[in-house]
């Protein structure tokens, strides 16, 4: 319990400079839920009050808000009924894949992470996935011929490049011989190669789902991972970093634009929205294996919330 609620606070913390980037209401959301709601019990539990003291009835209150407003925090809401990603396939995926995860795997998701920068070789592990799950994206999109593909294949949004700069940094410059795909990576590559062959439209999906996930999320996840393990600056954390992207919401809008313009049929859409929830699953079993227990995903859980703290009161200031 302790832990869902350092979470949201530290999520809470994090927000108003993080999801600046999101044009959505989600970053008010979770502002109010963590002052109004959980802020205070969180701090309080933090500052050494008794979570024991709190009654069982109550717990199972706050367990409830807190996975629910996590699930929240996951989503990718419409901005304005002007905007691209309030009609066509931009909303069906939008749509379609937020209300298919339940709390729990949203919850997952996010606590996933957290254990993935729990430690410097957890960190790297998940790198080392992402850069044969993009490898194999990457490699797909140059060899497709889909218009589909073709027409969302925006050479901003390639990571590869960032992943090498990374994993020379985690396992030196001969890792392509040292360094090899866990399971669920490889069951996550070969999801993509299968697709690139048979249904190549369904790599949009993948698309949407990593690349506007690194683009909404990256600021924030790319920063609790540096300073929960002190890297060097710089290093070790490219992959989150989109250079030549200076308008991140200008640029997205302008994607989800493209992605409506796209000439597909209602069942290869449909069918673009299910593959995108069977992402997510991918992304899920990436952070399942990595090593790493609850005890230690706290610990880095209540020294983030300590240094968010601290930023925010240094702010004030």
């Amino acid at each position: 319990m302790l832990f869902h609620l350092l979470l949201l606070a530290l999520l809470g913390l994090y927000v108003s400079h993080a999801f600046t980037l999101v044009p959505s209401h989600r970053a008010t959301q979770l502002r109010a839920l963590t002052e109004e709601k959980v802020s205070k019990e969180a701090m309080e539990i933090s500052t050494g009050h008794a979570f024991t003291s709190v009654p069982s009835h109550r717990a199972t209150q706050l367990r409830a808000l807190t996975e629910e407003k996590v699930s929240a925090a996951m989503e990718i809401s419409s901005v304005q009924k002007t905007s691209a990603r309030s009609e066509g396939l931009a909303l069906a995926l939008d749509d379609g894949t937020r209300k298919s995860h339940s709390v729990a795997e949203n919850t997952q998701f996010v606590t996933g992470f957290f254990k993935g920068i729990s430690t410097k070789s957890s960190f790297s592990q998940l790198v080392a996935s992402l850069y044969f799950v993009y490898d194999a994206m990457e490699t797909a999109f140059d060899t497709a011929s889909d218009p589909s593909v073709k027409a969302l294949d925006y050479p901003e949004l390639r990571r590869l490049e960032t992943l090498e700069q990374d994993m020379v940094y985690y396992f030196g410059a001969d890792f392509k011989a040292t360094v090899q795909p866990s399971l669920a990576t490889k069951q996550y590559v070969d999801r993509i190669k299968e697709i690139s062959q048979t249904s190549p439209h369904l790599l949009v999906a993948h698309m949407y789902t990593r690349y506007l996930g690194d683009l909404f999320g990256g600021q924030m996840m790319g920063g609790m991972a540096r300073t929960s393990l002190k890297l060097e600056p710089g290093l070790g954390t490219r992959f989150y970093e989109f250079d030549d992207i200076k308008n991140t919401k200008a640029f997205i809008e302008g994607w989800y634009t493209k992605l409506n313009q796209l000439e597909l049929t209602e069942a290869q859409e449909q069918a673009i929205v299910d593959e995108g929830n069977l992402v997510f699953t991918y992304n899920i079993d990436l952070f399942n294996e990595l090593e790493g227990g609850k005890r230690m995903v706290l610990k880095t859980v209540v020294k983030l919330f300590k240094d968010a703290l601290k930023s925010k009161f240094r702010g004030k200031k």
